[in-house]
């Protein structure tokens, strides 16, 4: 199907749905109910910047930049840009350990629900099969349709498939490759692996570049979306940062119409994620970056984080966090109406790095025993309680939360309410003040406490302070759940 082939569909499907390319008619999309119940899904960077594992999955951009740590640490082990440039990694990924039906068992032990690949990154190296463009996955490098082999793993073992697209910031990834003799400098075509290369102005990345994207630029993005859309059926539909720029605003409300009536078509609803403000609220699920909200939200929310604090993608000197600390994450963003996709990047082999897999098996253990006071929950009256405040919003989760004792967080589902302790206190006495006798916040009768994942049946009064459960030879490490009856 040629471009303008693929624009007249699109525009025929949008003429023909239920949604059009206006706000007015997504202003309130339903997230589909699998979504809001699944808690917890699996994000995946990896591609060509998985090769020289250097430093965060912008190394593309990076390595033209003079005086980069990047740019430095390419001459030294690759040699002149001119001579081998960023392409130049693509024979090289070869992925020769890469298994999907091992990553999808991996993750499902986990206890993820959904799995969410980039499909595309800023460097513009499809990880799918694509006519668009010969530069992907399965004509190049690997020569394998990663995105499909992983469909397939995730619909064999009921986990949701999903799609990242970070295809817009192409449009100046490697413009700093042409201020300099480098394999950047060349007269590229559409569909050309460094078309279009616009170079920055020496502007700081955040900042909205000039000039914008072309309107070649913008309908190759929109058929290239569409085409991933028809072929692979994403679940979910991730945006990344700058789509919010003035001139992407028709774009997106075409592909996001498209996507909403193709899922009509296929009988399944499904879902965006998007960053700031590039969608209207209602039409499209917020995602806060490696960050959370410091309350609860009326609406269903997602947190985008990753196991390494440095880095999206591996490198050979990734700082991961500790599972506890993750758990602990899930916990509040789950208590205040949101879901965790955690991030992990595998290296260019295919393998997953060991310390990624071992945090993905005690986060699923940790489930395993407390999953019901996650999976298919709903918000209580108030997200919990406890003296620590959460940092609120993108890029803060640089360092681990400090929380103690007394920050307890609650979910609920039917008569199961649930109180998950976040750091239990050697003493095994807890102190629930929001279930106080006569709490302005909790009025029902509790027939019953137990606590999960322990054979000890704990003992509890309540009176007008606190409802107080004590325990003898309870101890984690990860934060206990007291699963409390009410009537």
């Amino acid at each position: 199907m040629t471009k303008k082939e693929y624009l007249n569909q699109i525009d025929s499907v949008i003429n023909g749905g239920q949604y059009k390319d206006n706000w007015d008619s997504m202003k309130s999309v339903p997230v589909p109910e699998w979504y809001k119940n699944a808690k917890f899904g699996i994000f995946i960077h990896w591609g060509l910047y998985s090769v020289p594992a250097f430093n965060n999955e912008w190394y593309s951009r990076n390595m033209y930049i003079k005086d980069s740590p990047e740019f430095k640490h390419h001459i030294e082990t690759y040699g002149e840009h001119k001579s081998f440039g960023y392409k130049d990694f693509i024979p090289l990924f070869k992925a020769e350990e890469f298994n999907a039906d091992e990553w999808l068992d991996l993750f499902v032990q986990a206890g993820a629900k959904y799995v969410m690949p980039v499909a595309e990154h800023h460097d513009g190296f499809q990880m799918y099969k694509s006519e668009i463009s010969r530069f992907n996955a399965a004509e190049m490098g690997p020569e394998r349709d990663v995105l499909g082999e992983l469909k397939l793993a995730a619909e064999k073992r009921g986990v949701r498939l999903c799609a990242s697209s970070h295809r817009i910031e192409h449009w100046w990834f490697f413009g700093n490759g042409r201020e300099f003799e480098s394999d950047i400098c060349g007269d590229f075509k559409e569909g050309d692996f460094y078309w279009a290369s616009v170079p920055e102005n020496n502007l700081d990345h955040y900042d909205i570049y000039t000039p914008e994207p072309s309107k070649e630029f913008m309908e190759d993005w929109l058929v290239r979306t569409a085409e991933l859309i028809d072929n692979y059926q994403p679940a979910v539909l991730y945006f990344d940062w700058w789509v919010q720029i003035k001139a992407m605003k028709p774009y997106l409300k075409k592909i996001a119409a498209y996507y909403y009536n193709r899922g009509l078509e296929w009988g399944k609803p499904v879902a965006i994620n998007y960053k700031h403000d590039a969608f209207a609220f209602g039409s499209a699920v917020l995602d806060v970056e490696r960050g959370q909200f410091a309350s609860m939200k009326p609406y269903f929310w997602q947190t985008c984080a990753s196991a390494a604090t440095n880095s999206w993608c591996y490198t050979q000197k990734n700082y991961y966090k500790k599972s506890s600390a993750i758990i602990r994450d899930l916990v509040d963003i789950v208590s205040k109406n949101g879901s965790l996709l955690l991030n992990i990047g595998p290296k260019a082999s295919g393998e997953i790095p060991e310390e990624e897999v071992a945090i993905l098996r005690e986060i699923g253990a940790w489930l395993a025993v407390n999953g019901e006071a996650i999976y298919d929950t709903n918000c209580f009256r108030t997200f919990g309680e406890g003296p620590t405040q959460i940092k609120e919003g993108h890029f803060t989760d640089g360092e681990e939360k400090q929380f103690t004792s007394e920050d307890i967080r609650f979910t609920q589902n039917g008569a199961s309410l649930y109180a998950v302790v976040l750091i239990y206190p050697e003493s095994g006495v807890v102190k629930i003040k929001t279930l106080a006798e006569r709490s302005h916040d909790f009025f029902s009768i509790i027939k019953d406490v137990e606590v999960l994942g322990f054979d000890e049946k704990p003992v509890f009064t309540r009176d007008n302070d606190a409802l107080t459960i004590e325990t003898k030879t309870v101890s984690s490490a990860n934060p206990v759940v007291f699963k409390i009856t009410i009537d």
